[in-house]
């Protein structure tokens, strides 16, 4: 059989990064990645921000295969187990005390909408309300109360069934004339505004897959301001810009607020291991045991992955590299990209930036060109106009400069 007939033949249509990023994928080191062909491509999509660290970091993978060459347990559900102790305690006195965060963690699942369900859940249990509040151009996942946030119309008509128990609020970049807080007031103290109260807002500070927006400081502060004044829970989304995609551990750090709970994923897992948490303050683990679980929420190879991420992080000022890189990142697609279209404009912050169109087939056209110019850039926003810019943390510079050029090259060559 011919390569990729195989997959042609037997897997899904459901695929969906294959039809763009269409060659057999075999290798991958730092933010290389090279096909059975041997052709190299620079990576600025970084598995959808799974693998901040980059392919094989070698400190992390040190750490899994000596955990696999010494027979240490692989699988125990949510069983105490000396790797989860150990992780356990370095999360908390590393990462949430020198930021004054007190929450506790839950081990939901592998996966990102395994955090944000058990987040509703949660929430709704303990408000005793059924609504939740999201803002329009928000992505939470694609399981049934994950898919229910999320505002893409794609994703949401795959359902198949209602989506309920969920209200969407206009983000703060929609309206000019509009303040979202005042609106979500009015919704509240208007006896007809037929909304009901929610138990929780769920956000995410930066929309990723709605098109790299990034929410101003002072929006985020009266936000926590408008959830505590209400007695609404504030729950971050940080799977995608968490884990110091935005220059900070977490990315609501910059607006110096406290959400009531977090969720995490992607790059938690240290080495793109499927692995998840959901963060709560103590006050409101009401959960009773075994209330909500998951024969995979004690991923204990993703646990060992996630503490040796955590340390690489610390140990290598990445947060600090990252707030640098940023300004490489800025200056370039100010000065080199956004000129070469009257129409683009730029967004982002950290190191997840967007140009932004106003053109789907465009965008679409650009990623084709520069995955064959041999640099991988997915797309996001509405009508996936936007062009996303996500490379690995640990990028060097030389790097990141020659995928920027190829980037701009190929723009110019395809307008």
């Amino acid at each position: 059989m011919e390569e990729k007939e195989i997959f042609e033949k037997y897997e899904s249509e459901v695929r969906s990064y294959c039809r763009v990023f269409n060659e057999v994928l075999d290798y991958a080191k730092g933010s290389i990645i090279k096909d059975t062909n041997g052709k190299e491509y620079i990576d600025f999509f970084c598995g959808a921000g799974a693998v901040n660290y980059g392919h094989n970091n070698d400190y992390i993978k040190e750490k899994v295969i000596n955990y696999l060459n010494n027979d240490r347990i692989m699988h125990a559900l949510d069983m105490y187990t000396k790797a989860k102790e150990d992780f356990i305690e370095y999360f908390e006195t590393q990462i949430l005390e020198p930021r004054e965060l007190n929450y506790k963690i839950q081990f939901p699942g592998p996966t990102g909408t395994n955090a944000v369900e058990a987040a509703l859940k949660l929430a709704r249990k303990v408000k005793q309300r059924s609504n939740i509040w999201c803002l329009m151009g928000c992505f939470h996942g694609m399981t049934l109360g994950s898919l229910a946030l999320t505002s893409d119309k794609e994703s949401r008509e795959g359902a198949g069934i209602e989506l309920s128990n969920v209200t969407h609020i206009p983000a703060p970049y929609m309206f000019k004339n509009l303040d979202t807080i005042e609106y979500m007031q009015t919704l509240l103290d208007d006896d007809h505004s037929g909304i009901e109260k929610p138990a929780a807002l769920i956000l995410e500070t930066v929309q990723a897959e709605g098109g790299i927006w990034v929410f101003e400081n002072e929006w985020l502060q009266r936000v926590r301001e408008f959830c505590t004044k209400n007695d609404i829970l504030l729950i971050v989304d940080d799977i995608q810009v968490g884990c110091a995609r935005t220059g900070t551990f977490f990315s609501f750090e910059r607006a110096n607020i406290i959400p009531d709970m977090v969720v995490l994923s992607k790059s938690i897992g240290g080495y793109g291991m499927p692995f998840a948490l959901t963060l709560f303050k103590p006050e409101l683990d009401k959960w009773l045991p075994g209330e909500h679980n998951g024969t995979f929420r004690g991923n204990q190879l993703a646990i060992v992955a996630a503490k040796a991420g955590l340390e690489f992080m610390k140990e290598n000022n990445i947060e600090k590299e990252v707030q640098r890189k940023q300004e490489i990142v800025k200056k370039f697609l100010e000065t080199e990209v956004k000129p070469i279209s009257k129409d683009f404009e730029i967004r982002g912050i950290g190191l997840i930036w967007g140009i932004e169109t106003h053109n789907g087939v465009l965008a679409k056209k650009i990623s084709t060109e520069c995955f064959k110019a041999g640099l991988i850039v997915e797309r996001a926003g509405r009508d996936n106009s936007v062009v996303k810019l996500m490379p690995a943390l640990t990028i060097d510079d030389a790097t990141l400069l020659k995928g920027l050029n190829i980037l701009k090259d190929t723009i110019k060559g395809t307008i």
